[in-house]
């Protein structure tokens, strides 16, 4: 009877991507809100991060639409939460760089849903 052993491929997080309909616009909001550097860059996708560590990415989408958070007709389906030490400061960073502020702020005390460039939400969160 033969018996081999295989080891299961190793797996670790790499990226998530976001589609949108300028990767080096929104990588340039995300690369400087983060201070990440460009790991990669073409006319149609951006990849944003440092050596060994997981990235974001940007894919450009010809038909892209954006979420349109809170109201359900174009779902968002995902979002980033980044961890601050400050919301007010944080806040007032993130829009000066192009973040939008949507009306609706579930708990505003507790962290801010912001949209990016491209009109995804993202949330600013107290670090506990």
């Amino acid at each position: 009877m033969r018996t081999e052993t295989t080891s299961a491929p190793t797996f670790r997080y790499a990226a998530v991507t976001f589609d949108c309909p300028d990767p080096a616009e929104l990588a340039r909001f995300y690369g400087d809100a983060l201070g990440l550097p460009t790991a990669y860059s073409s006319d149609d996708f951006v990849m944003l991060g440092q050596a060994g560590a997981a990235g974001l990415g940007f894919n450009r989408l010809a038909d892209y639409r954006p979420p349109t958070w809170p109201a359900p007709s174009q779902e968002k389906q995902a979002h980033l939460e980044v961890g601050v030490d400050d919301l007010d400061a944080a806040q007032a960073r993130l829009l000066a760089l192009g973040a939008v502020e949507p009306a609706v702020q579930p708990q505003p005390d507790r962290w801010r849903v912001l949209l990016d460039p491209a009109g995804h939400p993202f949330c600013i969160t107290t670090l506990v």
